[in-house]
C-alpha cells in the first residue's frame, strides 16, 4: 500500500508515518510539507532515514500536487491547528481558509486524480462554542465536573461530546474551516466513489509535540514548567481548572490502518477519536503533576477568558469503539512521562519549535 501523509513533518504527521512504517511491512509512505514550521527540519531528517520519500510542497497551491505519485490512499494532517488562528494579532485570517480549506479542496481534486481513498484528521472544534460554554460544570478537585443533575444539551452525556451534538456557530474561524472540509470531503467521496473518512481528534499530544500554548498546550506547559518559565491560567477566574482530554497520536493509527483496509463499505463516516474521560485533565491538575515531577513553580492567573474558551470539553468515543473496537491505549501518566523525559533531553525544545 502507498499513502501520503500531508504535513508529515508536524508532529502528528510525523509520529503516525514512523509508527506505521514500524507496523506494517511492504508500506510506502510519501509526505508533503511545506517545512515553514519551526521544528520541521528535525522531522525530516528522522522521516528520510525511516525511507520516507519527501515532497517540498504547499497544499494551497494545486500545482505542487501536479508532479506527486498516485497513491492509495492520502492521511490529511496538514492545517493551522489553533482555535486562535485568523483572529487579529494572531494570524491571517485569508491564510487559515487558504490553508485548512482550499488546500483540502487540492487534496481531494488530487485524490480524485488518483484514485485514491481520503482520510482527514478533523477536530473537536468543530462543535458549537454556544452550546459548550452553557455546559453545567461545578469545581471538584481542581477541576470542571459536569454536574450529574442538570439537563445536558442533545449529544452531551456523562461519557462526553459525542458526534450528534450542535456544530451550530460560532465553532471560531478554525473549526468552521474544519467543518467544511468535512462537509466537502464527503461529497467529494459520494461524487467520484472514493472512500473517505472523517475522525474528529481531541488534544493530541507527546514527545516532540511543538511547544506552543495556542496548539501543543500539554508539551508547551511540561517544557515551559521544568524550565521555570512564566506560565498563565487564562480564563473562568484564573485557577486553571478547564478540562480537555488528551491523546496520543499513536493511539490513532489502529483505526487508521482499519480504515485503510476497509475501504468505504461501513458508516457512518464521521468518528470522535480522543481521550475520553479516562485520560482528561486540567491546566491546574496538570500543574501538581508538574510540580511533583519538578518541583514548585509559580502560575499567574488572569480573570478574562479568551475568544472561543470553554470550561470542559471530553470526547465520547463510544461510536469508535462500537465501529472498530477501539479505545485509547497510552495513559495520561505514559504521555506525560513522554513529553516530560523529552523535554530534559532537548533543553531548547522551545526555542526550536515555538
Amino acid at each position: 500500500m502507498k499513502i501520503l501523509i500531508t504535513g508529515i513533518c508536524g508532529f502528528v504527521g510525523s509520529t503516525l508515518a514512523q509508527f506505521w512504517l514500524e507496523a506494517e511491512s511492504g508500506l510506502k509512505v510519501y509526505g508533503l510539507d511545506n517545512f515553514s514550521r519551526p521544528g520541521s527540519e528535525q522531522s525530516r531528517i528522522r522521516l528520510v532515514k525511516l525511507g520516507v520519500q519527501l515532497f517540498h510542497g504547499d497544499i494551497r497551491l494545486a500545482s505542487d500536487f501536479a508532479t506527486l505519485p498516485a497513491v492509495d490512499w492520502v492521511i490529511d494532517a496538514a492545517a493551522n491547528p489553533s482555535v486562535l488562528a485568523g483572529i487579529k494579532d494572531f494570524s491571517s485570517s485569508r491564510q487559515l481558509v487558504e490553508h485548512n480549506l482550499i488546500g483540502t479542496v487540492n487534496i481531494l481534486e488530487y485524490c480524485k486524480r488518483s484514485n485514491a481513498g481520503f482520510i482527514l484528521l478533523s477536530t473537536s472544534r468543530v462543535y458549537s462554542i454556544n452550546q459548550l460554554a452553557k455546559v453545567p460544570v461545578e469545581q471538584q478537585d481542581e477541576a470542571f465536573h459536569l454536574i450529574a443533575d442538570k439537563p445536558l444539551p442533545s449529544g452531551l452525556s456523562k461519557a462526553g461530546v459525542s458526534e450528534s451534538f450542535s456544530t451550530d456557530p460560532p465553532i471560531s474561524l478554525y473549526g468552521s474551516t474544519k467543518l467544511a472540509s468535512e462537509i466537502l470531503a464527503l461529497e467529494y467521496g459520494e461524487t467520484f466513489d472514493n472512500p473517505v473518512w472523517i475522525n474528529r481528534c481531541g488534544v493530541l499530544a507527546g514527545a516532540g509535540q511543538f511547544g506552543r500554548a495556542d496548539q501543543g498546550i500539554f508539551a508547551y506547559w511540561i517544557n515551559s514548567w521544568l524550565r521555570k518559565r512564566p506560565l498563565t491560567y487564562i480564563g473562568f477566574g484564573g485557577k486553571g481548572y478547564q478540562v480537555r482530554d488528551c491523546l496520543h497520536p499513536r493511539d490513532l493509527l489502529p483505526v487508521l490502518r482499519k480504515q485503510t483496509a476497509t475501504g468505504s463499505s461501513q458508516s457512518p463516516k464521521i468518528i470522535n477519536l480522543g481521550g475520553g474521560l479516562r485520560n482528561a485533565i486540567s491546566l491546574a491538575q496538570l500543574s501538581s503533576w508538574c510540580c511533583e515531577r519538578f518541583g514548585p513553580h509559580k502560575v499567574q492567573g488572569k480573570l478574562k477568558n479568551r475568544p472561543f474558551d470553554i470550561p470542559w470539553m471530553v470526547m465520547d468515543t463510544r461510536l469508535a469503539g462500537k465501529l472498530w473496537d477501539w479505545q485509547p491505549q497510552i495513559s495520561l501518566e505514559d504521555i506525560f512521562e513522554e513529553i516530560a523525559g523529552h523535554a530534559e533531553q532537548n533543553p531548547n525544545w522551545l526555542e526550536i519549535s515555538a
